[in-house]
C-alpha cells in the first residue's frame, strides 16, 4: 500500500458546513499573527537563556579548574617532615 495516496483529514475547530464571514477570518488572522509573535519572543528568550547558562557554567568550570591547577603547584606541604618525637622521662 502506498502512503502517498492516503489523505489525512484536515483538523478544524468548526463543525462541517459552517462558513465564516470576512470579519471572523480577519480576527483569526490577527490572533494567528499575535501567536506567531509570541512564539518568536519565546524562542529568542530561550536562546538568550541558553547563552547565559553556558556562560555561567563555563565561568564556574574555569574557576574550578584554575583553582585545582594552582593548588597542584603549591609546594609548601611537599617538604613537610614530621617533627621528631621528644621523649620525656618520667620524674
Amino acid at each position: 500500500m502506498s502512503q502517498n495516496n492516503v489523505k489525512e483529514p484536515k483538523v478544524s475547530g468548526l463543525p462541517e458546513g459552517v462558513k465564516l464571514n470576512a470579519q471572523q477570518l480577519q480576527y483569526m488572522k490577527l490572533i494567528e499573527a499575535q501567536n506567531l509573535e509570541r512564539v518568536r519572543k519565546l524562542e529568542k528568550l530561550k536562546k538568550n537563556n541558553r547563552i547565559v547558562c553556558n556562560a555561567l557554567i563555563g565561568t564556574a568550570l574555569s574557576i574550578y579548574f584554575y583553582s585545582m591547577y594552582k593548588v597542584k603547584q603549591e609546594t609548601f606541604l611537599d617538604d613537610f617532615e614530621e617533627p621528631k618525637k621528644i621523649e620525656v622521662e618520667p620524674q
